[in-house]
């Protein structure tokens, strides 16, 4: 009968611990900093949709200068198409490869948009052009937020894959399935400006002709 007692009060108590855990410092918070890392997320996603909505305008106006770089037009359209293709949900935020799929996209378009930037200044009446003017102002705003919200979303990870890896939270963590989130990382060469080269000597020549 004592032994009883005494047994019953240790499944109480286990099973307080337990729900203490489930409803304080486990799984509440869990569910609360990935809501938060979503949340970040949706703000990632929508600075890239809207440097992906200026990217046809752009085309367009550039495309009215009949000498221009036609190559990097073509590789800004493709990459712009290409990164349309890869698409990541929430639930993909769980799988590194496919988000390392969606962020070398994101960069490829990047860079190629540098590019292109790099190049018109080569044509001052293309500089000179009230619409592209904005345009170039609109995208370089819209880098600089791409910027900041994948930093916010880095944090968000940072102090989710913290909690998912912190003791006793690491518990409810393995039985309900919260895993580490990938980081966005910079991309290699990102601190050097890109290597642009331009055949002068053959406009020259062309020119003269």
């Amino acid at each position: 009968m004592i032994k009883t007692f005494f047994r019953n009060i240790l499944v109480i108590t286990i099973l307080a611990f337990l729900a203490s855990g489930l409803y304080g410092c486990g799984y509440n918070t869990l569910v609360t900093m990935e809501e938060r890392v979503t949340s970040a997320w949706a703000q990632v996603e929508n600075q890239y949709q809207r440097r992906a909505d200026l990217i046809p305008n752009l085309v367009k106006t550039v495309e009215g200068y009949a000498d221009f770089e036609k190559g990097v037009l073509t590789e800004v359209t493709e990459l712009r198409s290409r990164v349309g293709q890869v698409k990541i949900s929430g639930d993909d935020l769980n799988d590194p490869q496919k988000f390392q799929q969606y962020q070398q996209a994101q960069d490829k378009l990047s860079s190629a948009l540098s590019r292109l930037l790099v190049v018109s200044e080569n044509y001052p009446q293309l500089k000179a052009n009230e619409n592209f003017l904005q345009l170039q102002s609109q995208l370089e705003g819209t880098e600089n937020r791409i910027s900041v919200e994948r930093k916010k979303f880095n944090d968000a990870v940072q102090q989710y894959n913290t909690e998912v890896r912190s003791f006793p939270t690491l518990i409810f963590a393995k039985i309900f399935g919260f895993r580490e989130k990938p980081y966005f990382k910079s991309k290699e060469g990102s601190d050097q400006a890109p290597d642009v080269n331009f055949d002068f000597n053959k406009k020259d020549k062309d020119a003269k002709k």
